[in-house]
């Protein structure tokens, strides 16, 4: 019974965007679509992407966790919506490409996620170019295993045609298999050795509070952006732009950029998205960084950027986290050894619990600390007032990472959206 129904269902949505393509013109072939997949990286891919597209004067959409944007305007919903998910359905998805095609852009970026791949989600959209990120433990409360979760993501690279590009990076374990039968044309990125295997190869010549300094295929590049995990973004946007030939300068631009409309110019002072590592620091020199990481794999890396920050330091590391309710409850105890090992203070708290309690899903991420780890850990299950300790805490060069929510601006408790940002919260008990 539940496969009829999930067929009858799949035929409606069939119907639907059958329906849709043909009132809308299929405007998805009016537009060069990249597509950027992978567990971490993707918002910060496609925003910086789109960033410079628009910067060299090729009017650009977005389709991402954080917003969908047409140019450098913010689609506004009804009241009543909001953005489905990070990729919404593929109805959806038309009379956005339609509205970006009746606005004039020429390119869109957009979030592919692994529920979309598995749902069909995007299907039929012909897409100019793919970009792969990594692959680490995450969503397998719905795929139940890593090679699902693989095999969805490689969906999209089988779904490439023979015209278009896909572009993986080398350094992660599936970024050689992700590429394999497929029809587009392959690149590989990376940081490795091996550079003979690699189409854009980078160097980290300088890493700290500042930003970067990278060389990719000998070319210098300074960015604002921090952390190793950036430096890998960087060479995949970098990458990407050489393959949509984005360095040559752009007829018709509409942003000044000293020095010429050069993509390595625009690299120096592009922002990377909210909730991606916002950084304030207070009257007090205590620095506070929000970050969206919500899994193993993205809160590890984070807590190393700080570890790589404060070692010029003699100050802390105090986190605050917690993991979401109704979702993967195997990451829970991962996420609370990662985040004991590599902080000095650790505040388990809320996240978005959902239908959950949050007691109980702090008890799972205790799950596995040793002794040593347990003493570092101070459990306060109300987010705001975990937010207040951390402050409380805090002396003069310590540093703050409240991780998990980043960009949202609400907390989730029993299926009421609650007006929730973490960078407002600090800023009202740091002031």
């Amino acid at each position: 019974m539940k496969n009829f129904i999930k067929k009858l269902k799949s035929i409606w949505w069939a119907v639907k965007l059958f329906v849709a393509r043909i009132k809308y013109g299929n405007p998805s072939k009016r537009l060069k679509i990249i597509g950027v997949t992978g567990t971490n990286g993707k918002t910060t891919t496609v925003t910086l992407l789109h960033g410079i597209a628009n910067r060299l004067g090729h009017k650009s959409g977005l389709i991402g966790t954080v917003e969908i944007l047409i140019g450098e305007e913010k689609l506004k919903l009804s009241s009543n919506k909001s953005i489905p998910s990070t990729t919404p359905d593929s109805v959806f998805l038309t009379k956005i490409f339609a509205e970006m095609v009746k606005k004039g852009c020429e390119y869109v970026f957009m979030e592919v996620s692994s529920h979309a791949l598995d749902q069909n989600r995007v299907a039929g959209i012909n897409f100019t170019g793919g970009i792969f990120t990594n692959l680490t433990h995450d969503h397998l409360d719905y795929h139940k295993s890593i090679e699902n979760y693989f095999r969805a993501k490689k969906k999209f690279f089988e779904m490439l045609s023979e015209s278009a590009f896909a572009l993986s990076n080398r350094d992660d374990e599936y970024g050689n298999a992700i590429l394999d039968d497929i029809k587009a044309e392959r690149f590989l990125y990376g940081f490795g050795e091996e550079t003979e295997f690699l189409d854009f190869y980078g160097k980290i010549l300088k890493m700290d509070f500042t930003g970067l300094e990278l060389d990719f295929n000998g070319e210098k590049i300074h960015s604002k952006l921090l952390g190793k995990f950036n430096a890998y973004n960087l060479l995949a946007v970098w990458g990407a732009c050489k393959l949509l030939n984005f360095d040559m300068p752009a007829r018709n631009a509409t942003h000044s950029v000293a020095g010429g409309h050069k993509v390595n110019k625009i690299l120096e002072y592009i922002e990377p998205p909210k909730g991606r590592f916002d950084h304030y620091m207070s009257k007090n020199g205590v620095l506070v960084i929000i970050d969206y990481a919500h899994s193993p794999d993205a809160l590890e890396k984070v807590l190393l950027v700080v570890k790589d920050i404060k070692s010029t330091s003699i100050g802390r590391i105090i986190s605050v986290f917690g993991c979401g309710g109704d979702r993967d409850p195997l990451k829970r105890p991962k996420m609370g050894l990662i985040g004991a090992k590599l902080s000095d203070v650790a505040i388990f708290t809320s996240d978005n619990p959902r239908s959950e309690v949050p007691e109980k899903i702090i008890d799972q991420m205790k799950g596995d600390l040793s002794h040593d780890e347990t003493i570092k850990v101070i459990t306060i299950p109300d987010r705001r007032l975990a937010i207040k300790e951390s402050v409380e805490l805090a002396k003069k060069g310590d540093i703050i990472l409240c991780a998990g929510k980043g960009h949202e601006d609400y907390q989730e408790i029993k299926g009421v959206k609650n007006h929730f940002d973490d960078m407002e919260e600090f800023k009202k008990v740091l002031q």
